[in-house]
């Protein structure tokens, strides 16, 4: 089976999509077949729709088990088809593109260093988290420098020691270093996680598709 996937030609994926444990996000007018791989690899349901009016779903929503933290820009009704899914914080603020500036899972979130910290204890409050303000890799959209899943997390092959060990003292996970698509350090563009399963864009050769295997903890 191919663990590889582009939309349309695009092998970031992760821009594009944005997965949780139940069920993943895609664009409206996804091809049949895109939505269909990620159901089938992620074991989820397919929530087609638009934030925004835009296709970037990847760069604008992030989350956990417990919700949804999205762009207070969206409109009413794709608000509305999110919490279908689930609970929903919209952020007011001027940074909202939450699937740059966040990166999420069940047990800590990392954010842009230059969040307002009003901002961050309503999303501590409504993930039920430790919120972090962190850059990885020098670049300060944490959610596209680094993929978490509540199996492991990847971060940029260019985090530094230091980086390394601050997101070790916020888990007990796994916590690994590689690159998608042929050597890109933003893993977050090219990757759609969740405990069950992995896709990478499909540039990403098999020694990146390896090392996702090893720190996921999904050896296929």
């Amino acid at each position: 089976m191919n663990y590889t996937l582009s939309l349309n030609g695009d092998p970031n994926i992760g821009v594009f999509a944005r997965a949780f444990e139940e069920f993943a996000i895609v664009p409206e007018t996804a091809p049949d077949g895109f939505a269909h791989t990620i159901a089938e690899l992620l074991d989820v349901e397919i929530v087609r729709t638009f934030l925004q009016g835009s296709s970037i779903i990847g760069s604008l929503i992030a989350g956990n088990s417990r919700g949804m933290v999205v762009s207070g820009m969206i409109g009413s009704e794709e608000r509305r088809r999110l919490e279908e899914y689930g609970e929903v914080l919209l952020m007011d603020e001027m940074m909202n593109a939450a699937g740059n500036c966040m990166l999420v899972n069940d047990e800590f979130a990392l954010v842009h260093p230059e969040m307002p910290a009003r901002l961050i204890d309503r999303i501590s409050d409504f993930l039920k988290v430790p919120v972090e303000r962190m850059q990885i890799a020098g670049i300060p959209t944490v959610g596209m420098a680094a993929v978490a899943t509540n199996k492991g997390v990847l971060l940029s092959p260019r985090a530094n020691p230091q980086e390394i060990e601050r997101v070790e003292s916020f888990t007990s996970l796994p916590v690994g270093c590689g690159s998608v698509n042929m050597g890109s350090n933003l893993v977050g563009t090219g990757v759609l996680a969740n405990s069950k399963g992995f896709i990478a864009g499909s540039e990403t050769t098999g020694f990146e598709l390896g090392r996702m295997e090893d720190v996921f903890g999904l050896l296929r």
